[in-house]
This record gives structure tokens, sequence and C-alpha cells, in this order.
């Protein structure tokens, strides 16, 4: 049942990207339809997916808040391969790690009990970021797959892939979306931004999406637990934001220290070779030899000919 908005100046979509906005889009069984629809913008060709299941979270992560943002999805692809998809909605401290340490799980729930021949399914990690890798700043692409390679960049193994895709390189306008891949990231990013869903995106399956996500449509204790999931979403932004800027006004801080200091030493160093120059200059006129000017200068008989 529908209740009028509590919060007057609320969007009227959710954010997607929240935990309560991801949970909502892909982690519930009635609107398995959108999850198929988004892995199959993700999937290679041969993977595509024909149905989905979930197992139960309540054991994945260590966190509630991991619980919330990592579901194992059990897939069947349209030839009847079974093979498990990890998707992440993920966070940025030790991504790398994390992906790898959850990658695990499917991995090993997989063995079975007795005589076994250690044949696995293949699995997937799937992670959508809302940030960019710093080693990734200067490149311009926004959608990664990593698999294990050899020196030789021959693929050691081909069933554990990682793919994940960076949201804030996508930048392209809703006038400018041209595949239905494109479609998915810009929904992701600029879902809560929208007042009504714009021509590009009346698709049948993005109706659901539309209809799923707009805050008019939650019960009180849905808007309430959209409303806590936004605020924990803005305050985490906020500190990574806030710790970037430190890092970026200690770092100018840094330099302008290490500057003045450079400054201050390359003039004493000058102060002391107008000095000493001084000194051989005034032992030289005083008829002081050669040997003694350099016991007390420290110099060499060419620097103080050359004096």
């Amino acid at each position: 049942m529908s209740v009028r908005n509590r919060y007057p100046n609320q969007d009227r979509y959710i954010n997607l990207l929240t935990d309560f906005g991801f949970k909502r889009l892909f982690g519930t069984e009635p609107n398995k339809e959108l999850l198929i629809d988004f892995l199959n913008v993700m999937l290679p060709a041969k993977h595509m997916v024909q149905d989905v299941s979930y197992r139960n979270n309540e054991n994945l992560g260590n966190t509630p808040l991991d619980r919330k943002a990592i579901f194992d999805i059990y897939c069947e692809s349209k030839t009847g391969e079974k093979f498990i998809v990890e998707l992440q909605k993920a966070k940025q401290n030790y991504f790398k790690d994390r992906s790898v340490y959850y990658a695990t799980f499917p991995i090993q729930e997989q063995a079975l009990k007795g005589e076994w021949d250690y044949k696995l399914s293949s699995v997937y990690t799937i992670g959508i970021l809302d940030f960019i890798f710093e080693d990734h700043e200067e490149e311009p692409e926004l959608f990664h797959i990593v698999e294990l390679k050899n020196q030789k960049c021959k693929v050691f193994y081909d069933k554990l892939k990682f793919i994940y895709v960076e949201l804030p390189k996508f930048t392209k306008t809703v006038d400018q979306l041209e595949s239905h891949f494109d479609k998915w990231l810009f929904l992701l990013k600029h879902l809560s931004e929208l007042e009504a869903p714009p021509e590009t995106l009346q698709e049948v399956v993005f109706e659901r999406l539309f209809e799923i996500s707009e805050i008019a449509n939650f019960s009180a204790v849905e808007q309430e637990a959209y409303e806590n999931s936004l605020k924990y979403y803005r305050d985490l932004h906020n500190v990574v934001a806030t710790s970037r800027q430190e890092g970026v006004e200690e770092g100018i801080a840094q330099g302008i220290e290490e500057g003045i200091a450079q400054g201050i030493e390359k003039g004493r160093q000058e102060g002391i070779e107008q000095r000493t120059i001084e000194i051989v200059r005034s032992c030289l006129q005083q008829g002081l030899d050669i040997e003694t000017i350099m016991a007390i200068t420290q110099l060499s008989r060419e620097d103080i000919l050359g004096i």
C-alpha cells in the first residue's frame, strides 16, 4: 500500500547506490527480471542468463552492511549451464581485497561431501563502483574484466572473472544514450535526479524499475529505512570527500613547507659559500700558504686557486 511521502523535500525516485536501493533493485525475488536484464549487459554472450535464484545471504559478509550489499546469485544460462554470480555494490576501502575474499565463498560452497573431483562451476564477481581507482584516473575505460593469467598473458583459469564498472567515468546525458548498457549505467547513477521517466528510457523493463523505485509507493517503514540508508550513503561519501580534500590540503601545505625549507637551506648554503670565499681571500692577502688554507677551509687546491 502506498503512503503519502513523509519527506516533502525528498526526490521522487530512490538512489540505487544506497544499500536499500541496491537490495530493492537486485536482491528480491519479485524483481529478478530486472536483475536478469542487468546481468545480461554485464556478462559474456556464452553466459546469457535465463533464470536466477538467490542463496541465503545471512552468513555472507562480516557485517550487516556487507550482507546488504553483496548477493550470491545462482544462474542458469540459455544453454542450460549453471554458474554463480556474486554481485557487489563495492566499497572504496580495500575493494580488490574484499572482492577476492568474498569470491572464495561461492567457490568453497561448491564442495561435495565424499568422493569429489573438484570440478567447479564458473564464478563471476560483478562490482558496481561509485568511485574510480587511483591508478585508473587517467584511463578512459570504465568497464573492466579481470581474470587469472600467467606471465605470458595467457588465461590460466577461465572460471573465475572479476567484472566491474567505474560509474563516475560514465558522463553521457540522457540524449546521448545509445545501448542498453548505457541506459543501465545512467539509471544507476542518475535515477534519484529524475522527475519523470525520460522518453529514451520508456522500455518495459525500465517501467518496472521506475515503479519499484518511486518513494511515494513505499510504506512508512520503507520510507524510514530508505532515509536511514540514504543518510549513511551521504555520510560515507562526505567522509571520503573530506579525507581526500584534507589529503590535498596537507600535500599542498607540506609542499609549501618543504619549499620554504629548501629555500632556507639553499640560502644557508649560498651564505656559507660566500663566507668561505671571503676567508680564502683574507688568508691569501695575509700570505698564508695553500696547504694551510686547505686545512682551514677544507677546500681543494683547485678550488682555492680558482677563487
